[in-house]
């Protein structure tokens, strides 16, 4: 391989550096210099010439194992010394004009015919390279990177495959070989090596690359979080992300490289996987062709050899029961529920084929009711055909052995064969993976005890109990829930139905009296309300159902029925029946309050109020009240000529409904019209009328907008305590006055409010107007007024019909009042 020979030449170059006599300019880059003649200095200088070096003879390593491999079976083939091998690899290296790595990696392809070799095989099939177009002038004639051609495939692929046997207990130092040797090639920074946990979780069994700290933070991974490990796990394929950024699942080193790019595949073996091989670039990663998958799958592949701790299923061994499945076994048989012990049976190819039942629990239970010793020992497609259906219990079971992810299901549907029909039964089923084995538990479901059952707790929560009366022999039988409701022992004789009247009120004696008629002489179902006498003093309230069971010459045979303890049914429709009475009482109140409101609200504010005349402007004025009679408000308006001869200009809204809300509004109103006499400007008055709310007017909170228009000037100066802006029409034009400060009246104490003013032209119309013309739920304040600024840009024409228009096309959903004053100046 290209880069591994570059390597190490390099590591020559750096031996020769640092031999005496080495002119500084001939270091090579990276090489430390000369530290100071100190002992620290030196120190220092020690400690990274070794670590380097240390790193190199790692690297060279592997390589050296490749090598060594050749020569292994050039000794086999040829039957010759290891001298001789060692000579006819030199021979063939400079025939071929092959580096001794790329041949060494051709040697083992051609002796093994493994995974590995037939990638190789498949890249010079689809590249049409030769074998010797690896490096130099023969991978630039092929056009491609020579990390890509099919000898430097086949180096890096063997050149990983020799570092993972060399440290195949360490799965830390097998990262750091396959990112070395086979992925930094590909442009890959890191790889993550993850193992999958019995309980679904994910450990960082190893990895290279990543900053220690951040490494440190993904150690283990809990079940259900997202990860780009567990998508691959979860798809059981390899995954390719574009870019973590765009893709929002999180991973390790997402932080160091948030746009790269990431590749992700399970690793395992025999049909389980043992965990997943994640790789990470620092740049977006594009869809990749189908060799470099195929490489990516077979350093997969390589690294699940570290993780497979457990020993193989070998199905041609003999019975002999792993140590693993011989406690499952065990855990088996102390289960109160059928369980099944299920081992892995794989083909030739090392492929999963089928399961083996290996144990049937003491408990076990077939679905179709067969004996332990038909099932046990069997495949488990062999005894459950139907299975392997489409998203059946065999695909349950691999998904489980794959994953390790537990699977469990309440009243599944199983089915099974016998003699070529299909039985259908209802289970609880429950799967999980235990080492190299299954479990399986399920729970037959026995329809007809499970539907007694269904009826007895029906029965308790509904408070009835059942009886039946054979008139011929006299036989009564009670359950236990009927013995309850008496307040009588179990052992004590059953009240037969002709007995009910010594145990009901005396005044119920005419209504049992006329349901035994029905029953019992004109042979009818009937029921009738009672109050039972209990022998422990307590009176319940019982309704009795019968009907009678006639024989084959329509003469009465038996009585069956039942009885029902209604006495919390009784009182709670006598508290109904007060709660009635309280809710029309209230009902009542409500609607007076209600109309005392409108009416107050009205003497205010009529809903069609006259057209106000001003010097110097024109005003309209709309008020339409709330839809709901309930919902009366608090807005009003108010426009006024002062003494001063400027024009006071008001809309305000008090929050809530009701009659507080419309006597706040007269409260503020009017101590806004009396306050603006004084001649302050409107933050003044604002802030005047904030001490008002909050220390007059008990819990009462508003907004409000104020303006004081001079017709002489055309000037009008203007404030907000939390109102929305007043909107401007000039011209076709429409927008709304700048939002300055104002807090809501009442908040607090003490406010001050900021004024502002604005000169107003002949021919332009002020819109001044409260929430209810605007609101909607679904949209924000902005959205809303926004429109109310379209709408006001539209609508042009007198006055009076532009208010009309407004109102018209108000999209407000609140069912709130809506006030509006149109001041257009003359």
């Amino acid at each position: 391989m290209t880069g591994d020979t570059r390597r190490h030449g390099d590591a020559h170059r750096y031996d020769d550096a640092r031999r005496p006599g080495a002119p500084d300019g001939d270091r090579p880059a990276g090489v430390i210099p000369q530290q100071a003649p100190t002992p620290l200095g030196r120190l220092v200088a020690t400690v990274e010439r070794l670590r380097r070096e240390v790193l190199e003879a790692q690297a060279a390593a592997d390589g050296r194992a490749l090598v060594e491999l050749a020569k292994g079976i050039l000794i086999g083939q040829l039957r010759c010394t290891p001298a001789a091998a060692a000579r006819q690899l030199d021979v063939l290296c400079r025939e071929s004009g092959m580096s001794p790595l790329e041949l060494a990696a051709d040697i083992v392809n051609q002796a093994s015919r493994d995974h590995v070799s037939e990638i190789a095989a498949e890249f010079v099939e689809r590249t049409g390279a030769g074998a010797g177009a690896g490096t130099g002038a023969g991978a630039a004639a092929h056009g491609g990177d020579p990390a890509d051609q099919p000898s430097t495939v086949s180096v890096r692929l063997r050149t990983a495959e020799s570092g993972v046997l060399a440290v195949t207990a360490d799965t830390q130092a097998v990262a750091e070989s396959l990112l070395t040797n086979a992925l930094g090639p590909l442009g890959a920074v890191a790889v993550a090596v993850w193992a999958a946990e019995p309980d679904g979780s994910l450990s960082l069994a190893g990895h290279a690359g990543f900053p220690p700290r951040e490494a440190a933070r993904w150690r283990h991974v809990p079940p259900g979080v997202s990860t780009v490990a567990r998508l691959a796990l979860g798809e059981r394929r390899l995954v390719t992300l574009t870019a973590m950024d765009r893709e929002g699942l999180p991973s390790v080193g997402r932080a160091e490289w948030p746009g790269g790019g990431r590749m992700a595949v399970p690793t395992g073996t025999g049909g389980r996987i043992q965990g997943v091989l994640e790789i990470c670039w620092p740049q977006p990663l594009e869809p990749q062709a189908p060799q470099i998958e195929r490489q990516v799958e077979a350093l997969a592949e390589l690294c699940a050899r570290t993780m497979d701790a457990a020993p193989p299923y070998d199905p041609l061994a003999a019975e002999a029961v792993l140590p693993d499945v011989a406690e499952l076994i065990d855990l088996a048989e102390g289960l109160q529920d059928p369980a099944v012990v299920l081992t892995p049976v794989l083909d030739s190819d090392g492929r999963l084929a089928d399961f083996r039942i290996r144990h049937t629990g003491s408990r076990f239970v077939d679905p179709v009711g067969r004996p332990r010793g038909d099932v046990n020992g069997a495949l488990l497609l062999e005894a459950y055909p139907l299975a392997a259906g489409e998203s059946g219990l065999f695909d349950i079971i691999e998904r489980v052995h794959a994953t390790g992810e537990p699977f469990r299901a309440e009243r599944m549907s199983l089915t099974a064969l016998v003699d070529q029909i299909p039985l259908t039964s209802v289970a609880n089923i429950s799967v999980s993976r235990h080492g190299s084995a299954v479990l399986l538990i399920w729970r037959i479901h026995d329809e007809t005890a499970r539907l007694a059952g269904l009826l007895q707790h029906a029965q308790r929560l509904g408070r009835i109990g059942g009886f039946e009366e054979n008139l011929v022999t006299g036989e009564t039988t009670w359950n236990a829930q009927l013995y309850d409701l008496h307040g009588l022992p179990p052992t004590a004789p059953p009240v037969r139905l002709g007995e009910l009247p010594g145990y009901a009120h005396p005044d119920d004696s005419a209504a049992v009296q006329r349901f035994l008629r029905a029953v019992l002489r004109h042979h009818r179902p009937a029921s009738v309300n009672l109050r039972l006498r209990r022998p422990d003093g307590i009176t319940r309230h019982i309704r009795v159902v019968a009907e009678p069971v006639l024989d084959a010459d329509q003469r009465l045979h038996a009585v069956r029925g039942a009885y029902q303890d209604i006495s919390a049914q009784h009182w709670t429709e006598v508290a109904l029946a007060a709660t009635r009475d309280q809710l029309a009482h209230t009902e009542a109140e409500s609607a007076e309050r209600s109309r005392l409101a409108l009416q107050l609200q009205h003497a205010i504010m009529p809903p069609t109020p006259q057209a106000i005349e001003a010097p110097g402007l024109r005003v309209a004025v709309r008020y339409r009240p709330a839809e709901i009679e309930a919902l009366v408000g608090g807005d009003w308006y108010d426009t006024v000529v002062l003494p001063s001869g400027l024009i006071m200009l008001s809309v305000g809204d008090v929050a809530g409904h009701g009659i507080e809300a419309a006597t706040g509004m007269v409260v503020l109103r009017n101590a806004l019209r009396g306050l603006a006499v004084t001649g302050a400007g409107p933050a003044q008055l604002l802030s005047w009328l904030n001490t008002v709310t909050h220390h007059l007017a008990k819990h009462v909170t508003a907004t409000a907008v104020c303006g004081l228009f001079d017709p002489r000037t055309r000037v009008m100066r203007w404030a907000r305590a939390g109102h929305l802006p007043p909107v401007l029409v000039r011209r076709g034009q429409a927008e709304a006055f700048p939002l300055i400060e104002g807090l809501l009246l009442g908040a607090l104490p003490d406010v001050t409010y900021v004024e502002r003013e604005v000169r107003l032209e002949p021919g332009d119309t002020l819109l001044m107007y409260t929430d209810g013309l605007v609101e909607r739920r679904d949209s924000s304040v902005q959205e809303s007024l926004g429109h109310l600024v379209h709408a006001a840009a539209a609508a042009d024409g007198d006055l009076d019909g532009q208010l009309d228009r407004l109102l018209a096309e108000s999209r407000s959903d609140t069912d709130d009042d809506t006030c509006v004053i149109g001041i257009r100046v003359g």
